[in-house]
């Protein structure tokens, strides 16, 4: 693929590469969850203990998987501790070769000449990649690992049906398992990838019920690709036993310590009307430490029943601006009472509102612009800017969706790839923080089935 392209992957990748430095060198990110990852590798390099730094002492947690602190420590390690410069270097530089690996899957998945460049060309271009890949967060290496399994899983498949030798088949989902372990090391919901992998192969063998050799040879790659993913989580739960004295194969849902209060019964009463990321940053966030602001509520929020216990709960927090056991079981109350009277509501709106927002909202998070962008109040050049990659994404989502419904014949392994997107969707449904970060991990599908629609229709009209 690259042989024969060589001048457009070249000048397409300056292209890309030219906007990575562009983000590293005026907007690069470093955010609180940023602090944590960076304490985290900094403790972990230079005392060798994984903990958080805490006055005095460093107190081992597992609070976050060690994915990417190992990340961060390497670099450190090679650039000098706390070399912020070079970890972003390195994340543009894993950005470029993931649009590689997508224009690979591409290649693979799409029956089209120009799918693999067009893939290519969108994730070269594509500002939410860039975005992400000068940021010290988790999200670059996610997206690059996660087309690195979904191009080996085709990849082994493929192998498996040409009859290509096994010992390219085995390295294919070798490659694969190991790509989704890392994924999982980075992020506790990397674990959706792993489960919509094992589904597909799962039906897979279902469907090759009377083919034995087939059945044989799906069954063995599922268990392999399981087996590789899960066996780093040996060692971390291992040392969370040993040194915290619990089992923790993961990481806390909340990333809490054990001493600290999780807020459950608060983040149901918020899940009762939360539907849009402006709400995260408003309300959300600020509990504990600053008063939740009523009046941003939507309205939702304080319909009835219980609208009166709502302001009651809230004034008495915004008190101490501290979420205790009895308030936090306050707004359990509010919050059962509240399904109980709203149960469609809760179960069903909800959700597909969030997730709809976390695809559809201009991903503008990274950067000062007011999460009310629409209301055009004082900054009117970051509110366009945001109108524009609303539409940006938009264009992204639409593309990909005509190429399911126009040119789905067209779409090799759409049942794994729209799987993962499917799971990974009703699983964001769930969260009470709708960030439209949590969906960049299925951008490389999107790209490719978007590459799919733009490189027939490019086809089409140029042939015509």
């Amino acid at each position: 693929m690259l042989r024969e392209h060589r001048r457009f992957f070249l000048w397409a990748g300056l292209v890309g590469l030219t906007l990575r430095m562009f983000f590293f060198v005026y907007v690069p990110s470093v955010t609180d969850d940023s602090r944590v990852y960076i304490d985290l590798a900094t403790n972990w390099f230079q005392q060798g203990v994984y903990g958080q730094t805490q006055p005095g002492q460093i107190v081992p947690v597992d609070t976050r998987l060690p994915g990417y602190p190992a990340f961060l420590a390497a670099i450190f390690r090679v650039f000098g501790s706390g070399n912020i410069r070079a970890v972003l270097i390195a994340q543009v530089m894993l950005d470029m070769v993931t649009c590689i690996v997508i224009a690979d899957l591409a290649r693979r998945t799409v029956a089209g000449r120009m799918a693999s460049r067009v893939a290519f060309a969108l994730a070269a271009s594509c500002p939410f990649l860039a975005n992400y890949a000068t940021s010290v967060l988790t999200e670059t290496l996610e997206i690059f690992f996660t087309a690195v399994a979904l191009d080996c899983v085709v990849a082994g498949l493929d192998s498996s049906e040409n009859a290509v030798g096994t010992a390219t088949t085995r390295w294919a989902y070798w490659t694969a398992g190991a790509a989704i372990g890392a994924c999982i090391l980075l992020r506790p919901d990397g674990g959706l990838l792993l489960a919509a992998v094992g589904t597909y192969l799962a039906v897979a063998v279902l469907r090759n019920i009377w083919n034995p050799p087939s059945r044989h040879s799906i069954a063995l790659a599922g268990i392999l690709i399981a087996a590789v993913a899960l066996a780093p989580l040996v060692p971390w739960t291992i040392r969370n036993f040993r040194t915290l004295h619990h089992f923790e194969p993961l990481a806390p849902r909340y990333a809490n310590e054990p001493e600290e209060l999780t807020p459950t019964g608060f983040n149901r009463w918020v899940k009762t009307w939360i539907a849009e990321y402006v709400s995260v940053e408003d309300i959300y966030w600020n509990v504990s430490g600053e008063n939740i602001d009523a009046g941003k509520l939507p309205a939702r929020a304080l319909d009835e029943p219980g609208r009166d216990e709502t302001l009651a709960a809230i004034a008495d927090y915004n008190q101490t601006q501290e979420l205790t056991p009895e308030s936090d079981a306050r707004f359990a109350a509010l919050a059962a009472e509240r399904i109980r009277a709203h149960p469609v509501r809760y179960y069903i709106v909800l959700p597909v509102l969030r997730v709809a927002d976390m695809w559809l909202r201009p991903r503008t998070e990274l950067f000062s612009a007011d999460p009310r962008w629409w209301e055009f109040n004082d900054e009117r050049r970051e509110s366009a800017l945001a109108v524009g990659f609303g539409v940006l994404n938009l264009i992204y989502v639409a593309a990909a969706l005509l190429a399911i419904t126009r040119g789905r014949s067209q779409l090799r392994f759409l049942g794994l790839m729209g799987g993962f997107l499917l799971l990974r969707s009703v699983f964001l449904g769930t969260i009470e923080n709708p960030e439209t970060r949590y969906t960049l991990e299925c951008y490389p599908v999107l790209l490719v089935w978007a590459a799919a629609f733009l490189g027939n229709e490019w086809e089409r009209r140029v042939g015509g």
